[in-house]
C-alpha cells in the first residue's frame, strides 16, 4: 500500500514539474496572454461577490421580518385579554 501510496505521489510530482515546465516556456515566449483571463476571473469574482451580499441583505430582510412578526404576537395577546 505504501508503494501505490508512493507511486501516486511521484506521478502528481512530475506531473507538476512538466506543467510548470510547460508554463515557463509558454511565459517566456509570450505565447500565453494572461491579462485577458485574470480579467475574466476578477470579473466573475466580483459578480459572484455582488450576488451574495444581495442575498445575504435578502435574507437578513426576511430574518428582521420574521422577527418583528415575533415582537407583535404577544403585543396582539395582551391587547385582546385588556
Amino acid at each position: 500500500m505504501d508503494m501505490e501510496l508512493d507511486l501516486k505521489h511521484g506521478i502528481f510530482l512530475l506531473g507538476g514539474i512538466a506543467l510548470g515546465a510547460l508554463g515557463t516556456i509558454a511565459l517566456s515566449r509570450g505565447k500565453l496572454d494572461l491579462k485577458p483571463l485574470c480579467a475574466d476571473v476578477l470579473s466573475r469574482c466580483i459578480d459572484a461577490r455582488e450576488a451574495a451580499r444581495e442575498r445575504a441583505e435578502s435574507v437578513r430582510e426576511t430574518a428582521d421580518d420574521i422577527a418583528a412578526e415575533a415582537h407583535a404576537i404577544p403585543a396582539e395577546g395582551k391587547a385582546a385579554e385588556v
